[in-house]
């Protein structure tokens, strides 16, 4: 990578205050990534590229059920997949009991959302960053049992707004839903602050961290979340359809999920059946083991980066983008909050975010727009429809940021 010498003198200085970072082997992360060299990619906020042992993961299995079929296949792998629960829980300071592997962050969030008993009258807490599928989730809810969902309101910087959440928070109030990092932009909410008003208000808290692990260090332990989700193929650069759930394990025996099979609970007498006293109790047995494989590969690889050298590599190059597009006078940045994650999210003057997206396409950029109805009450407070997102992991290079800028100041120019 082409770096500043500034960047490179941060990198040293970073290096030497503490022996617990490691150092970033970035021709290596290059070699394991094919797919960035011949385009600028910045959408590993939506589906990233997958490292090479994370492909060989897959595919390996894949071959290996097309040989032996996919039940032996799986046998011969026990350990493995035991492993990826264990590797998830050194990533996030965890035990492996309390993490349930499933296919996606919204499949792991809404197993456990739809597991806490609501009751008319009890109060569920969102965020005004909410995503759109948790959102819908928690109205659903509310028409079904008749809670009531109220918005905790966000500070004049976008995040959530600690204090009137703490004049929110009453004995009727049973779950808060927080979002680590919103889809939309490079918001990072206080989720620690947050927790310790509800959970000393006697609710319970739900984190989706869809857009922080893989991106983000994350401790459960000092977040102290009672559950999180989150997925595979955005930062974590693991294969599509693959997320977990973690439960905290002081209230995991108390929640029954909605839907059991035979791996998440044991069929003991003619009318009897006993729930899996872990996490597992919010897993299915049928499942894609290959590409779960392919997550645990990807947890590694991260782990063998370290979570922290990897945020500062993202953070790095999302600080970069916010720079270099704020000196173009058409581009507007829309990023809320105080602390940033990799996400940039702006939009050029006079030219629609779809339009960008599609030019930039064409000279081999790849980037995503964010919707108004992916977080509607975020957007809508903002005037907001949409917004172009870019979001740079740490196998994009220098120039290939450069040339992403280039290109925007080209179709800034255009516009005007």
């Amino acid at each position: 990578m082409r770096m500043t010498a500034a960047l490179i003198s941060r990198q040293h200085q970073s290096a030497r205050r503490s022996r617990l970072v490691p150092v970033f082997d970035f021709e290596s992360v290059l070699a394991d990534t094919p797919g960035c060299r011949d385009q600028v990619f910045l959408d590993s906020a939506g589906s990233s590229l997958p490292p090479r042992p994370v492909l060989d993961a897959v595919v390996g299995h894949l071959r290996r059920e097309a040989a032996v079929g996919g039940y032996r296949a799986a046998e011969e792998r026990v350990d493995a997949l035991a492993a990826v629960r264990a590797d998830i829980a050194t990533l996030i300071n965890a035990q492996p009991e309390s993490i349930a592997l499933g296919d996606s962050a919204t499949r792991a969030w809404t197993d456990f959302f739809y597991s806490v008993p609501l009751a008319p009258g009890d109060r569920m807490l969102i965020s005004r960053s909410e995503y759109a599928a948790c959102a819908i989730a928690a109205l659903q809810r509310a028409r079904a049992t008749g809670a009531v969902v109220d918005i905790v309101p966000a500070t004049p910087t976008g995040e959530i707004d600690v204090e009137a959440m703490s004049g929110m928070m009453d004995e009727r109030v049973k779950l808060v839903s927080l979002v680590h990092a919103p889809t939309n932009g490079g918001l990072i909410n206080p989720v620690a602050e947050a927790t310790r008003i509800a959970r000393n208000a006697g609710a319970i808290v739900l984190l989706d961290a869809c857009q922080s692990v893989g991106q983000l260090p994350v401790d459960v332990a000092r977040l102290d979340v009672d559950a999180l989700s989150a997925t595979g193929r955005k930062w974590l650069r693991g294969p599509r359809g693959t997320g977990f759930l973690y439960v905290r394990p002081e209230i995991l025996t108390a929640l029954e999920p909605q839907r059991l099979d035979l791996h998440s609970a044991k069929w003991v007498g003619p009318s009897e059946f006993r729930i899996a006293s872990d996490a597992t109790r919010f897993e299915f047995w049928e499942h894609n083991v290959a590409t779960r494989l392919g997550l645990g590969a990807a947890v590694r690889y991260l782990l063998d980066i370290g979570a922290h050298r990897a945020f500062a590599e993202v953070a790095d190059r999302g600080k970069y983008l916010r720079a270099a597009l704020s000196q173009i006078p058409t581009v507007v940045l829309h990023d809320l909050g105080t602390q940033h994650s990799g996400i940039v999210s702006f939009t050029v003057t006079g030219t629609s975010p779809n339009l960008i997206r599609d030019q930039l396409r064409k000279n081999a950029i790849t980037v995503t727009v964010s919707h108004r109805h992916s977080t509607l009450l975020d957007m809508t407070t903002r005037g907001l429809d949409s917004v172009v997102r870019a979001s740079p992991h740490y196998f994009v290079t220098e120039r290939q940021l450069d040339q992403f800028v280039t290109e925007i100041r080209r179709l800034a120019h255009i516009a005007t």
